[in-house]
């Protein structure tokens, strides 16, 4: 029997961060993923050195997202002429915050992680695709360009974040699970949301924190955009459906 947490897209949302990390005390995991994009955000020196700490006391593996890569091209001086003037603000802020070693780190990771499990076989665990970190698809995306996407993939499960959106996907050789995201998701409803598998089960799991105590933790911070963080990702966060719409024109 093995447990294993899957804690996507946390952006430096620390106190979303601080809640799961109290859920998972009591469903004690054997494994923790961490599947990328941890510092993009409001509180990204609490959100790294929290889960640096965790390596002391837990087995827990990270692979890297298209976030933390850019925070490292950020420190180094690249243009990020991809993002808007907004984005490009916030990370170098975040660049700036953290240290030489934590850069590193970040730069060291790992784009993807296969662990097996008894009951399920080997589990494919990446940030997007198999292939990079950045590729957009949703549940409205052509079932032949997802097909395209994993074509290449032996491994019959495959957990992703990136779109920061709870689903479950069959493919014609894969099934896919989107663990949603801790620190943005685009969902019904606010909360941290993330993954378990436990033995043969795949659960998509909510955990709710207090919002107001969390604002005033990001003000604290003074990120560049702590109250466009918290107004739509803490207190209020997008829609899922018109989300996938938006990121569907992203992809195309």
């Amino acid at each position: 029997m093995m447990k294993i947490a899957a804690l996507y897209d946390i952006h430096g949302n620390f106190p979303a961060l601080k809640t799961v990390l109290d859920e998972l005390d009591r469903v004690r995991p054997d494994r923790i993923i961490i599947g990328g994009d941890m510092v993009s955000g409001p509180m990204p020196v609490q959100t790294l050195n929290c889960l640096l700490n965790l390596r002391n006391k837990t087995n827990i593996t990270f692979i890297r997202g298209n976030g933390d890569r850019e925070v490292v091209d950020a420190s180094k001086g690249a243009p990020l002429l991809h993002m808007s003037e907004e984005g490009r603000v916030t990370t170098k802020w975040v660049a700036n915050s953290l240290t030489g070693k934590q850069l590193d780190f970040l730069s060291n990771l790992d784009d993807v992680t296969s662990i097996h499990v008894d009951e399920l076989g080997d589990v494919l665990f990446c940030h997007a695709t198999p292939e990079n970190d950045h590729d957009i698809f949703t549940p409205l995306s052509p079932k032949k360009r997802i097909n395209k996407l994993f074509a290449e993939v032996e491994q019959s499960i495959v957990v992703c974040g990136h779109t920061h959106i709870q689903y479950e996907m069959k493919l014609e050789k894969t099934k896919i699970f989107n663990s949603g995201s801790v620190g943005m998701p685009f969902a019904k409803q606010p909360g941290a949301y993330w993954l378990l598998i436990d033995s043969d089960q795949i659960e998509f799991k909510r955990t709710t924190y207090d919002f107001e105590q969390a604002a005033l933790e990001i003000r604290e911070a003074h990120s560049p955009d702590a109250e466009d963080f918290i107004n739509t990702n803490v207190i209020h966060v997008p829609n899922e459906e018109k989300s996938m719409i938006f990121l569907e024109n992203l992809a195309n």
